[in-house]
């Protein structure tokens, strides 16, 4: 399955129908802390970015390896994206601040094409928003050398074939002394993205895989 630039459009579309959202979610589902059965009033809020651009007749996707900074999501493949500051005017604006603080991506430059169904995380209690952004050719990335180690960047039609789909042993910095079996997605290299960079991943494959038919 080749995703191509002329599909943008039409995801630009799908989005602004209802989201699968949780079903979709569940099929990468990888957790260290149990979802509680609504999200809490104080959670966090918090919005990442969803980043496509073209290459080589391929949409390509970005991703981050983060900093080992002994937080609760140290060192592991996450998109562009922090937490709301009360200055933000949305949540969109929240998604598009982060990413140029991270990587270097102009906010201005970047077409927003719509929002996926947000993501609760226990274990960072983050209410997390993902908006899906294109940009007509690779940026140029600054990246943040506090936060940020190295950026990913696969192709859709590698990262979303069946054959990424693994279930593998993780832990996370926040509980350390916690082995739990996930399901996540592997590159070639052996990079593991999983939790929710996984679950928000497997959402946007459900939504890619119906526009592109």
């Amino acid at each position: 399955m080749i995703i191509q630039a002329t599909h943008i459009e039409k995801l630009r579309q799908r989005l602004k129908q209802p989201l699968p959202g949780l079903a979709a979610q569940e099929r990468m589902m990888g957790r260290v802390v149990a979802m509680p059965l609504v999200v809490p009033p104080d959670a966090r809020l918090s919005a990442v970015l969803c980043l496509l651009y073209p290459e080589q007749d391929d949409l390509k996707v970005l991703l981050m390896k983060r900093k080992e900074d002994r937080t609760a999501h140290s060192g592991q493949v996450s998109f562009p994206g922090g937490r709301y500051e009360p200055e933000d005017p949305s949540l969109q604006h929240t998604a598009l601040r982060e990413a140029q603080e991270e990587v270097g991506v102009e906010p201005d430059a970047v077409d927003v094409l719509g929002a996926l169904s947000s993501l609760y995380i226990p274990v960072s209690n983050f209410n997390v928003f993902p908006y899906v952004g294109f940009l007509p050719q690779r940026p140029s990335f600054t990246l943040s050398q506090q936060e940020v180690s190295y950026i990913i960047e696969p192709p859709l039609s590698i990262l979303l074939h069946d054959d990424r789909k693994i279930v593998t042993d993780v832990s996370s910095p926040a509980v350390p002394q916690l082995i739990r079996k996930v399901k996540a997605y592997r590159l070639d290299d052996g990079t593991i993205i999983w939790g929710a960079t996984a679950m928000i991943i497997s959402e946007l494959e459900m939504l890619i895989k119906e526009v592109v038919g």
